[in-house]
């Protein structure tokens, strides 16, 4: 997990205190009056947000306090770096630059650093005031880990160098910051001008030769300005230009700035909404997505990997690419080429129309680019090179169309099945071996890239059907690559989707073969991108299913019944099912095995169901019938557990002697393994309980009490998970 996903998780002040400690791999730590104190750097930690000057303020009392007396403390020497730290926030100061204070001796520091005054919050303020740099874990999590392992090595703040690596997001920032506080200028591109005339100074004068058409005046009037064709722009405030300057150092690198000045034409403002449409993907999700693929690639991914979109849309997955040239978009539709040449997003990169499930496929299933001649050449190399040699690297970056042929409305007689959907030549001639995943678009999407490409790296919006579902079982022994890493984000992320389950963004690497995961633990995240936990998504075997375990008495072709269509009204559409099975007591519906149609598609009728999907309930099958049901039923789906299954109990009815008790019965069946919770259903259904984690559990057949099982004889298996939703039955 990230820094900021534990900060997020944090239920104390220590739990804070151990996020920083390991993301910053500190050494020879002790905690004590000085919340952690190494030989470099001391710490004030606070477990919610706290103002910066109230947490320097009290860090500042010991110091001065090891410095005039040294008592109390672990080492007489003060460390060269200071540090404050909440759950949101920290902010790093050399000790060096606040030494006037020590020879204040109007300051009255009070008896307790936990108990500071406003008036000795007013005192120190002044010695602190530009002296620190502030960074919000959430954005800036990655300057701040490394800002401070500089720092501790060099003995110093070393604020984060400008290079080809960082470039978009450091000028997304900027634009943030310090463009923000010039208002809104008619040439979206003359921000990039200035976004260099500010980092290429330093501080006295340009280190660049190059006529930009403006430039930075670092003092008009006591204040930062610029040039901009002659006209003066001033900033409406000076905060955001010094919050900014307090983090990055410039100017960047001899050896970095031609390469910098280079790609000046890729730097345009992101008006999110020109991006919006069809399957939208928000600009944070793929701010998370990037900062994934370079813990997964390296920092250096952008450099080092050719990167092909071949459903890029209007370009939302390349918004923070920060090296245009290596980035090849293609799309089906030439509407969305023009609205990027229309916009002159992406000028850098390789656009062009291509329809990647039709395209260049011949009868046999071969692959010919002569057929269409749209694939550009540069491309075609790098895909003939990559071939061959696995030190060419290619990475597929996409978020394809999540359209299928059914759906579960579909199945159920609400919908009609999607014309077309499924009908292209990758399902005709490339999806043989692959089941029920041919009718999906995107794993047809997954098909062409393991054959076209097959040493790429893919990182994949997605389902996670895939991954999971029993019906894709097929596709999974023909999908196996090395799993790299991933994370899932609530559906209601994007724009367009219907439904409330979990997207996935999952890398995976061609190259190594590896049989397929039985489970996968994803970090999880909310639409608003809060942390919600690590959830476990798990593939399981049709035969463990727990809609195979109930017996399903055959009808009787000679019996008719009238089709109903819910409780209390006939079925009228076509087809119905209107036959009835001898001795049957009623007709149960459990269409699907998993939770996202459990609780709409479970019920139990006098008479048969016009759409089918269930079985009849006789004296035979009743018991497990009865659980079956309330198992479905007890648990509330979420857009987390959307598809986990349910499974089969550990020990059948038959055998239950251990689960008997006088006058009354009681079944714990085994619910899902990647479940939020496991369930426990019993025939009088105990109450639920609510912690926020709970531990992942097995009946071992007695209680402690030598009594019937109830919740409490449950035994803990093998690890602790996050809940998504806390108000289960458990």
């Amino acid at each position: 997990m990230t820094l900021y996903q534990k900060l997020q998780t944090a239920q104390s002040e220590e739990d804070v205190k151990d996020a920083y400690i390991s993301a910053l791999k500190l050494k020879k730590v002790t905690k004590g009056l000085i919340d952690i104190q190494t030989e470099e750097i001391w710490f004030e930690a606070k477990h919610k947000p706290t103002d910066v000057y109230t947490m320097f303020t009290q860090l500042l009392y010991y110091v001065c306090h090891a410095y005039h007396e040294g008592k109390n403390m672990k080492s007489l020497f003060l460390p060269p770096l200071l540090c404050v730290i909440d759950n949101e926030k920290a902010a790093l100061m050399s000790t060096a630059s606040i030494t006037p204070i020590f020879s204040d001796k109007k300051i009255a520091w009070g008896k307790s650093a936990s108990q500071v005054s406003r008036e000795l919050i007013a005192q120190v303020s002044p010695y602190i005031n530009d002296h620190f740099i502030v960074y919000r874990i959430a954005e800036d999590e990655a300057a701040f880990v490394q800002a401070v392992r500089d720092s501790i090595k060099n003995g110093g703040i070393v604020r984060t160098q400008i290079t080809p690596n960082n470039l978009k997001p450091v000028f997304d920032r900027w634009v943030e910051l310090i463009g923000a506080e010039l208002g809104d200028l008619p040439n979206p591109a003359d921000y990039a001008l200035l976004f260099y005339a500010d980092i290429m100074h330093d501080g006295k004068k340009s280190v660049i030769s190059k006529d930009l058409d403006t430039r930075l005046i670092p003092n008009l009037d006591g204040k930062p300005a610029f040039s901009l064709r002659g006209k003066i722009l001033e900033l409406a405030s000076e905060k955001g230009y010094r919050e900014f300057w307090n983090i990055y150092h410039r100017p960047p690198a001899a050896e970095h700035r031609n390469y910098l000045l280079e790609r000046r034409d890729q730097l345009i403002p992101l008006d999110e909404r020109q991006f919006k449409g069809a399957y939208y993907t928000p600009l944070k999700v793929v701010e998370k997505a990037y900062g994934l693929l370079s813990e997964t690639l390296g920092r250096n991914w952008q450099k080092n990997y050719i990167v092909w979109d071949m459903c890029c849309g209007v370009g939302n997955l390349e918004t923070k690419h920060g090296n245009l040239r290596n980035v090849f978009m293609s799309t089906l539709d030439t509407d969305d080429i023009n609205v990027m040449q229309t916009g002159g997003q992406f000028p850098a990169a390789t656009r062009f129309q291509y329809d990647y499930l039709n395209d260049d496929i011949a009868a046999d299933g071969t692959i010919d680019y002569t057929l269409t001649g749209k694939m550009p050449h540069e491309l075609r190399t790098h895909i003939q090179a990559a071939c061959t040699d696995k030190k060419k690297k290619i990475l597929v970056l996409i978020n394809p169309p999540y359209a299928e042929a059914t759906s579960a409305d579909t199945v159920s007689g609400k919908g009609k099945n999607k014309a077309g959907v499924g009908k292209t030549k990758v399902g005709e001639h490339m999806m043989a071996g692959y089941g029920k995943a041919s009718n999906e678009l995107f794993t047809q999407f997954l098909a062409r890239i393991q054959k076209e490409l097959p040493n790429a790296v893919v990182a994949v919006f997605s389902k996670l059907k895939y991954i999971t579902a029993p019906n894709f079982e097929e596709f999974r022994q023909q999908w196996q690559p090395e799993f790299k890493g991933g994370f899932v984000v609530h559906s209601k992320s994007f724009d367009g989707l219907k439904g409330n389950f979990p997207i996935g963004f999952l890398i995976w690497d061609l190259s190594e073969k590896q049989p397929a995961q039985q489970e996968y633990a994803l970090p999880a995240y909310t639409h608003r991108l809060e942390n919600a936990g690590c959830k476990i998504f798990a593939a399981e075997k049709k035969d463990r299913m727990l809609n195979v375990w109930i017996n399903r008495p055959r009808a009787n072709p000679k019996t008719e019944a009238i089709p109903l269509k819910n409780c209390i009204s006939i079925y009228t559409g076509v087809n119905p099912l209107t036959k009835w099975s001898d001795g049957a007591l009623a007709y149960m519906v459990i269409n699907s095995n998993d939770l996202q149609n459990s609780a709409k598609y479970t019920l139990l009728t006098s008479s048969v169901n016009g759409k089918g999907h269930g079985i009849y309930v006789t004296p035979d099958n009743l018991e497990k019938a009865a659980v079956v049901f309330a198992v479905r039923r007890v648990i509330k789906p979420t857009w987390l557990n959307d598809r986990d299954q349910f499974l089969q109990p550990h020990f059948g009815l038959e055998g239950r002697k251990e689960g008997r008790k006088e006058g009354r019965k009681e079944i714990i069946p085994k619910f899902r393994r990647n479940s939020p919770l496991i369930a426990c259903c019993t025939c009088s259904f105990p109450a639920a309980t609510s912690p926020r984690a709970r531990p992942k559990t097995r009946w071992n057949g007695t209680a402690e009490n030598g009594s019937s099982p109830t919740t409490s004889s449950l035994t803990t298996k093998r690890r602790w998970v996050s809940t998504a939703d806390s108000n289960r039955t458990s």
